[in-house]
């Protein structure tokens, strides 16, 4: 099981290798069981499928860490494009105390935007809120 679930990490769903991004994020947002509100920007055109397979899982990894540890009672996704730069976050009102560390999730997610030329940001003071935000090159 671990083996795959490794593989699937590379692999970009359907919905947004068919839809794009918006969609991706649209889906993820109706699954999420956090009550999630979308702040979507209309992109105009379909972005480079890197970047847009690592802003979704970026939404997608920060989406289930706020399920499983937030206490969260809503969350907001939000995607903007402009200057070259892909803009992707996640923000929501639970307790805080998220951080980037070694063999957690979010490290995997910064590596992975380093690897693309990105960065990730985490604001996660104790009491919260939390956004995590990640920013690609994408033209």
């Amino acid at each position: 099981l671990d083996e795959l679930r490794a593989m699937s990490r590379g692999i970009a769903p359907p919905v947004l290798t068919d839809r794009g991004l918006p969609a991706a994020l649209a889906a993820l947002a109706a699954r999420s069981t956090i009550p999630a509100e979308l702040d979507v920007a209309p992109l105009g055109r379909r972005l480079d499928p890197a970047a847009e397979t690592a802003a979704y899982f970026v939404v997608a990894e920060a989406l289930a860490n706020a399920a499983k540890h937030s206490h969260a009672r809503q969350c907001s996704i939000g995607l903007r494009h402009g200057r070259g730069t892909l803009r992707v976050w996640l923000s929501d009102d639970g307790i805080g105390g998220a951080a980037v560390v070694k063999g957690h999730g979010l490290q995997g997610l910064d590596t992975r935007l380093q690897v693309a030329g990105g960065r990730l940001t985490v604001i996660s003071p104790d009491g919260g809120p939390t956004t995590v935000a990640a920013e690609l090159p994408c033209r």
